[in-house]
């Protein structure tokens, strides 16, 4: 099977974004705890799992994986307020590595390509994955500013997805 390279999305003009932070200006930690033993596990088994397709997929490595990393989509003071830190996120067509440093973050305003898939595990009822308020609710970010293809919430307790 011939797999077509994935192209970026947007313009990464630096003159046109040099005001605004990049990964490493912005913070990398929100000082929350995670919710429950089990998002770390199932975020590396996820990723694990995905290791050799992706590889097949971009030869070059051109996609980025994050897990518990802020998205950044607004500016804020605090930064931390501009950001959702989904369990995993997954963006094809950018570099894992920007300037040869790991990224911290994913900055949506450097990048202009929004992640194809977007996780969030779920320990509760899901109430706070599906909160649609605007500017503060998770689904109000991913849907009208971030913009995933798809955004899957996965209940730890039911198994559900």
């Amino acid at each position: 099977m011939t797999q077509t390279p994935i192209q970026p999305v947007g313009n990464r003009d630096t003159e046109i974004i040099k005001g605004f932070p990049d990964h490493t200006q912005l913070p990398d930690r929100d000082g929350n705890f995670v919710k429950n033993f089990q998002e770390h596990p199932q975020s590396v088994l996820l990723t694990d799992s995905l290791t050799d397709y992706l590889s097949d997929r971009h030869p070059a490595g051109d996609y980025a994986i994050g897990q518990d990393c802020g998205i950044y989509w607004r500016e804020t003071d605090p930064p931390e307020r501009g950001a959702e830190a989904p369990d995993w996120f997954y963006v094809p067509g950018v570099p894992a590595q920007l300037n040869g440093q790991m990224r911290r973050s994913y900055v949506i305003w450097r990048e202009f390509v929004p992640p194809t898939i977007v996780l969030e595990f779920a320990s509760g009822d899901g109430s706070e994955e599906r909160d649609s308020t605007p500017y503060k609710g998770k689904l109000w970010v991913y849907e009208k500013v971030i913009r995933p293809i798809y955004y899957g919430i996965f209940n730890i307790t039911t198994g559900q997805l």
